[in-house]
């Protein structure tokens, strides 16, 4: 996805009491702040300019138009003199877009020698961000906060973190995701309240039957094969056996016509993501593996066993990371490794790790699937780099959604695995291995996450707030005791709430 054709309005507020002239250096200072925040290499989307608003009217009708406007993901307010908020409440009440307080002003330092009325009466950010940010929260309207000068790193790095979250979430506003089959059987945290979801997130959740995907499959042409398999010889150390000519030439062909059918369906119904199950293949050949990481790695979401939150949550996710270094795959805490002087997670799974996230040049292999009773599935094998990530989830509690996140540090793999036929990465937990297993275990946490290599939690925490849903974090300084308390209040809230 190209974020530069994503917009945030730049608006500033005041009033008809300053007079013109006034009026008009707000009007300068902003339409600088506002081009200063579009060049700024960081952010990822475009920022545009908004007249100055000094009416309710004013207000509510650019709200209004930004709520209308298809490719516009959020709002930045600021106050440049003081905006009487009562202005504001119709605006505010009817602001369906995600919405950034930046609590700035024009010039960084006071001007000690030359400050007087006039300079005071423009520059009014401290009392006016004030009379705005106490309607916002008597709304009780979520929104992200950056205080600090404009030009300032930090409050630059911040606005990069929430356009990038919004438009996570603008994509997934009327998203459309496939669900083959139905959940794993009896298994509980992937599933879910798919109607509560759709109004909640905005995305649709829908079955096919693996039938109407084989039927597509069918329909591949010899020709199209052909052509995928030859990329997979240039892009991957294609294993001996499934060259041509060789006994496994004819699943590489399979994976090849299941990967185009697969991208033709998703195309064709225009979904953003997909999920399927090992317990309902019937009609194809082989488990969707090297298909699955190709679709991921193409910016599909994905999650396996019929665990649709977990695929939303990874496309998202990959729009959110969107141009940055690294990548996001779906992800599931397999094994320990219990040393207790290195203990670490491997993560992994049964065949779909996204190539976004491998360190050099994946293997494309085949080898037997114990689960499922199909034919060999063909796959993408190697190692995930080193370094900071984040381990994403997302449980229906019941009456609510959580996100939960746990900061992690990937480290490479202490001997080599020649006999492990799957894509994996070794991290290990914050604030260590135990507690931040056990931290996980009793926020409810799913076995099934989004692994990032690019985003952090300050990503996730202003996605959290933009839908609205509970967002617990797991890094450096958690402790297990404050944990549950605050997993106590949090049900006290969402009840009182409910």
């Amino acid at each position: 996805m190209e974020l530069k054709k994503l917009e945030v309005w730049f608006v500033t507020g005041s009033q008809h009491l300053y007079g013109e002239e006034t009026l008009l250096k707000v009007a300068e200072h902003s339409k600088q702040i506002a081009a200063a925040l579009d060049a700024a290499p960081q952010i990822p989307v475009t920022v545009v300019w908004k007249p100055v608003v000094k009416s309710p009217e004013e207000i509510y009708h650019l709200i209004m138009e930004a709520n209308g406007a298809k490719n516009v993901i959020g709002i930045v307010a600021w106050m440049h003199t003081f905006s009487p908020a009562k202005m504001w409440i119709g605006g505010l009440k009817a602001m369906q877009k995600p919405l950034l307080h930046l609590h700035t002003q024009f010039n960084r330092d006071i001007p000690f020698s030359s400050i007087d009325m006039d300079f005071m009466n423009l520059n009014q950010s401290a009392h006016g961000d004030r009379e705005f940010g106490f309607m916002v929260s008597r709304i009780r309207l979520n929104r992200k906060v950056v205080v600090g000068h404009w030009q300032d790193p930090e409050v630059i790095d911040s606005i990069n973190a929430w356009t990038r979250s919004a438009a996570g979430w603008h994509d997934w506003q009327g998203a459309r995701f496939v669900r083959f089959g139905d959940n794993m059987r009896y298994v509980a945290v992937t599933d879910g309240d798919k109607v509560e979801a759709e109004y909640k997130f905005g995305y649709s959740v829908n079955t096919h039957g693996i039938g109407d995907l084989v039927k597509v499959i069918g329909q591949i042409s010899d020709k199209e094969i052909d052509q995928l398999v030859k990329e997979y010889d240039d892009s991957y150390t294609l294993a001996e056996s499934l060259r041509k000519g060789n006994n496994q030439h004819a699943a590489l062909r399979e994976a090849a016509k299941i990967e185009l059918g697969l991208k033709a369906f998703l195309e064709d119904g225009n979904y953003k993501g997909f999920t399927d199950t090992f317990e309902d293949l019937h009609g194809m050949e082989q488990l969707p593996g090297i298909a699955a990481q190709r679709m991921m790695a193409a910016g599909y979401g994905f999650a396996g066993e019929g665990d649709w939150k977990t695929a939303a949550l990874v496309r998202a996710m990959k729009v959110m990371g969107s141009g940055l270094p690294g990548g996001n795959s779906f992800m599931e805490d397999y094994t320990y490794h219990f040393d207790p002087n290195n203990p670490m997670v491997l993560g992994s799974h049964m065949l779909e790790i996204c190539s976004s996230i491998a360190e050099g040049k994946p293997s494309c292999e085949i080898h037997p699937l114990g689960i499922g009773g199909k034919s060999d599935p063909v796959r993408l094998v190697f190692n995930a780099g080193q370094g900071p990530a984040i381990n994403a989830s997302i449980v229906d509690m019941g009456q609510r959604f959580r996100l939960l996140v746990n900061e992690v540090i990937a480290v490479n793999p202490v001997h080599s695995m020649p006999n492990l036929p799957v894509a994996r990465v070794f991290w290990k937990p914050y604030p260590n291995m135990k507690t931040g297993c056990a931290a996980w275990i009793l926020a409810g946490g799913a076995h099934h996450t989004c692994y990032s290599q690019n985003l952090t939690s300050a990503h996730m925490e202003d996605f959290a707030e933009m839908a609205n849903i509970e967002y617990v974090l797991i890094d450096k300084h958690t402790e297990l005791h404050r944990l549950k308390n605050e997993l106590r209040w949090n049900e006290s809230y969402y009840l009182l709430n409910s």
